[in-house]
């Protein structure tokens, strides 16, 4: 190596060193500056800690508890099991006046699925009956209008080439029974 090259590789260094040296004056001059700005903000919430008086609300004295007493003397019992068969008398008569399922009729074997589990894959036709095919449990079963399926007392109203139309009936949360109309659809790709 030639002694120009060791002198410019000298001048290299000592700019790199004076660099160095800057940066870490420099950075030790903001941080002085930054420990002035902390100590006046610590000083400022210090005075305004003690020029605002705390704030303390009254909390209100809670209400005494005092428990209901309930005297059997001349009152009904709430717990009578003849007055309680009565009103669940009187709410089955309440009941009658709109539809409620036959409880007497033998129910069908599709009636032990919900609906959700049941899947229409067909549609046949004999003499001039239209049938649905329903696959449950890996078994085909053949039903038609007037048969039951599903677990909410579901009839067969009608059936299409797409769709079996069910009447259903179930308990509202009055205790009332309600109809309502539910479709179950063909699947794609059969009873797989």
């Amino acid at each position: 190596m030639s002694a120009a090259a060791i002198r410019v590789g000298a001048i290299k260094v000592k700019k790199m060193r004076a660099s160095a040296l800057s940066l870490v004056v420099m950075t030790m001059l903001l941080g002085g500056c930054f420990g002035n700005d902390q100590a006046e903000i610590r000083e400022w919430m210090e005075a305004t800690r003690k020029e605002t008086p705390p704030k303390i609300e009254t909390i209100s004295k809670p209400k005494d508890y005092v428990p209901y007493e309930y005297k059997v003397e001349g009152n009904a019992d709430p717990f009578d099991p003849v007055k309680l068969a009565d009103l669940l008398k009187r709410l089955a008569e309440k009941n009658t006046k709109g539809k409620k399922p036959d409880f007497d009729r033998r129910r069908e074997v599709l009636e032990a699925y919900s609906l959700d589990t049941l899947k229409m894959v067909g549609v046949l036709e004999q003499k001039k009956v239209t049938y649905a095919l329903i696959a449950a449990d890996q078994t085909l079963h053949q039903i038609k209008v007037g048969n039951y399926l599903g677990q909410n007392f579901g009839k067969v109203t009608r059936i299409t080439e797409t769709e079996v139309h069910l009447k259903e009936l179930a308990q509202d949360a009055t205790g009332d029974w309600v109809e309502r109309e539910t479709t179950l659809q063909l699947q794609e790709g059969g009873g797989k």
